[in-house]
């Protein structure tokens, strides 16, 4: 009753003030402002919506119908191997950036040494085939572009396992425990309805704002700032992976955020596209809460740098 009534209370606010400000506010929306950044929104939002749904369907199978074990035992015992074999799996095991931490939390609980689980965290939903379509679709004609989103993700998952196979500590690392037994656990096609139902939704309301921070920056920011950064190429590159971490956007549909993002150098939209599904505000909360505070400040930071060095080197070299 007390979720009802301060709910009610909350909906008869929002609907009184809608009804006194909304008269005021449909003036302005005839406005060339107003109708570019809904062409902008509509643009960005609608071509991700089929790719994220396609993505979110793969995950749920995966999770549902794929053992645990099958990872355990594809990868060797030594880490300096299991790295890049973990990393290459994400080409192969697609999977969203919202479900890749319960995964890789719940491959080190089965025996995967942490280097491994952590670089298939990484790697997973930055190189999967949705995600190298959808970057294909965004970027028309442009090849290369695909291929160094696909070098610089995986070299960058690489070298972050290889790291914290060699100087990461047991300490940073708080290994949630099990909730539920096996028998209580959701299997089957329950189990692919929940995990669709969850990361759909989720990652959907992420595209969501996604798409509208990108009409709004696109639009508000006035092109004189936008020239400051975009004139210089190292600027531009460090603004949009700032900006990758801060929009949130979802990995099958940030290619298209990426490609609106009009003025800037194709190296900067590459980083834009490697650090994003890697480091960005949702997954340092999803990895503070399962692996602590301490493992999300070292690995995001380090992971945010390793990927900005990559999209440079592969942007300088390839485009």
């Amino acid at each position: 009753m007390v979720y009802a009534v301060v709910g009610g209370a909350a909906l008869l606010a929002i609907a009184t003030v809608v009804s006194v400000l909304g008269p005021m506010l449909a003036l302005d929306l005839y406005t060339p402002a107003v109708a570019a950044w809904w062409t902008v929104f509509t643009a960005v939002a609608v071509q991700g919506v089929p790719f994220l749904l396609l993505g979110t369907v793969v995950s749920a199978a995966i999770g549902a119908f794929v053992p645990e074990r099958v990872f355990t035992k594809l990868l060797p015992r030594n880490q300096a191997l299991a790295v890049p074999i973990a990393g290459a799996a994400g080409v192969v095991l697609p999977g969203c950036e919202c479900a890749s931490v319960p995964v890789a939390s719940s491959l080190m609980r089965r025996g995967v040494a942490p280097a491994a689980a952590l670089a298939f965290l990484l790697s997973a939903p930055a190189i999967n085939p949705v995600v190298l379509v959808a970057t294909s679709i965004a970027f028309p004609g442009q090849p290369k572009m695909v291929l160094g989103r696909l070098i610089a993700s995986l070299a960058t998952a690489v070298v972050m396992g290889w790291l914290w196979a060699r100087f990461g500590r047991e300490e940073w690392l708080r290994l949630p425990k099990r909730t539920h037994t096996a028998a209580s656990s959701p299997t089957g096609v329950k189990a692919f309805v929940a995990g669709l139902q969850h990361d759909f939704l989720h990652a959907g309301g992420f595209l969501v704002l996604g798409a509208a921070a990108a009409a709004t920056f696109n639009i508000a920011v006035p092109r004189s700032i936008l020239d400051i950064f975009t004139g210089s190429s190292w600027l531009s590159l460090l603004l949009l992976a700032f900006l990758a971490v801060v929009l949130c956007v979802c990995s099958e549909a940030d290619a298209f955020v990426a490609a609106s993002l009009s003025g800037f150098s194709p190296a900067a939209k590459l980083a834009f596209m490697v650090v994003g599904p890697m480091v960005d505000l949702k997954l340092i909360a999803l990895q503070a809460g399962t692996f602590g505070r301490a493992f999300a400040f070292r690995f995001s930071s380090a992971t945010w740098l390793v990927a900005v060095v990559s999209s440079t080197l592969v942007g300088w070299w390839l485009l």
